[in-house]
């Protein structure tokens, strides 16, 4: 009885106690499940806060360059010493020379280098930072200009070509691409053998030398220019750097720089455009000088003709130029060729003149003109400027007062006649030296040895000034 007693209490504790040990034993795994995965969780957020502190979030520039804790309207160190900013140009290119505006346009790189402590930051690898045209409004940069400029602009292709550098220290770098056309006074005393010594002049606009002190950055080698630069019109021999000061009445003194090159103007082109055609008018005009004085036509129109040539280019030389009102030296050599050209007609007219003269006393004493050349009748130049035969033309051109007699002659002129005239044209050639020479003024003889001897001795006497 006792034993069935003992079985039954073993049964009901085994039926009730074994589901609440299996239960407790899975929720103690469970919990150890729980508590593995949470300490991983923790050990990951541990790990990532960690992260965190070791990371440097990046700063705005405005906060790393202190641009809200500083007045960037007062230049550095305001009150204290004048703050230095050197100067470099490299200059790209001289892109035109106009003697009519008296001007250049040049394009150039312009580098500013000036120290602003409150711009310095932080840095353990010592690294610049470099930044674009946006920053430029918001910090104190040099308000440099250019005295005598007409128009200036800064390159924008493809953005504003403006670089600006700022080193751990706040030593401060900043660049810019611009054109600028500026004032060059020019001497055109001696132009087209002139050579002319043009600038460009830096300066700060608002503050003097008490204020801010420019200088170039690296003395004369702060101005570089490209190896292959050249001009159409001009050599270009120099190029310096200088600098000095500038006074104002109502500001004070201001330091200045200046850029400063030689240019030496292109011989040829003058050459061939403007004293290598007046020369050959000048030659043209002798040529009357060996055509019969007769040849009244010919001599008068090729007299107006190189005239009229000088003029035309002498207005053309004119219209290229600014209306300076002194000499230059290309208005002297023409003019002294107009004025070449001017006697060569003044002396055929003063040759005409005196033969009329000679003629008249001639036929007042002997009723003929042609006689007193001693001159065949054949071979006469008449007034027309055509050589005539004896026979019949010369009668048609003298003076004689016997026209019935002409007109009578003329039509019983034979075809024999005509001829014989023809054969006497043809053997005319041979003796047109012998004509010419007979016949000459005595002012053409020596028009032909004077004239050439004189503007030779002009050329030498002008090129060796002016060369």
């Amino acid at each position: 009885m006792i034993l069935a007693f003992q079985l039954v209490s073993f049964t009901y504790i085994w039926i009730t106690l074994i589901p609440n040990v299996c239960a407790a034993s899975h929720i103690r795994m469970t919990h150890q499940r729980c508590s593995s995965s949470m300490k991983q969780i923790c050990k990951q957020e541990t790990r990532m806060k960690k992260d965190d502190s070791t990371k440097v979030r990046p700063q705005k520039y405005e906060q790393l360059l202190h641009i809200e804790d500083n007045d960037f309207a007062m230049r550095p160190g305001f009150g204290g010493s004048p703050v230095p900013v050197g100067i470099d140009v490299h200059v790209e290119s001289i892109d035109s020379i106009s003697e009519t505006n008296m001007d250049f346009t040049m394009t150039f790189y312009l580098r500013h280098y000036w120290k602003d402590e409150r711009l310095s930051f932080p840095s353990t690898a010592n690294k610049s930072m470099t930044f674009d045209h946006r920053l430029i409004r918001k910090i104190w940069v040099p308000d440099i200009f250019f005295v005598h400029s007409k128009r200036s602009f800064i390159h924008d292709t493809t953005m504003e070509n403006i670089m600006l550098r700022v080193h751990p220290d706040g030593n401060v770098l900043l660049s810019l691409r611009i054109t600028v056309s500026a004032m060059c006074f020019m001497d055109f005393s001696r132009f087209p053998l002139d050579t002319q010594n043009c600038s460009l002049e830096l300066e700060s606009y608002a503050y003097n030398e008490d204020d801010l002190m420019l200088y170039w950055k690296h003395g004369n080698k702060s101005l570089n220019t490209e190896e292959h630069m050249s001009l159409s019109q001009f050599f270009i021999e120099d190029f310096s750097a200088s600098s000095g000061l500038a006074f104002y009445s109502s500001t004070g003194w201001y330091n200045r720089l200046f850029i400063n090159f030689v240019l030496r103007r292109h011989i040829f082109f003058f050459v061939l455009q403007t004293y290598f055609p007046a020369i050959l008018m000048v030659m043209l005009s002798w040529v009357s000088f060996w055509i019969d004085r007769r040849a009244v036509p010919a001599r008068v129109s090729l007299g107006i003709t190189t005239v009229l040539t000088m003029s035309t280019i002498i207005t053309a030389v004119s219209a290229s130029m600014p209306q300076v009102s002194y000499l230059k030296a290309v208005d002297v050599y023409l003019w002294v060729s107009s004025f070449f050209v001017f006697l060569s007609v003044i002396e055929y007219a003063a040759v005409n003149y005196l033969t009329t003269v000679e003629e008249r006393k001639q036929f007042k004493k002997t009723g003929k003109i042609s006689r007193m050349y001693n001159i065949d009748a054949v071979q006469a130049m008449a007034f027309d400027g055509c050589y005539h035969d004896s026979e019949i033309d010369m009668d048609q051109t003298s003076l004689s007062l016997n026209s019935e007699d002409f007109m009578r002659r003329k039509s019983i002129r034979s075809p024999s006649t005509d001829s014989t005239r023809i054969k006497r044209r043809k053997s005319l050639g041979g003796h047109v030296g012998r004509i010419i020479l007979e016949n000459n003024h005595v002012i053409d003889t020596y028009s032909r040895i004077l004239f050439p001897i004189v503007y030779i001795l002009f050329n030498l006497f002008y090129w060796g000034v002016y060369v």
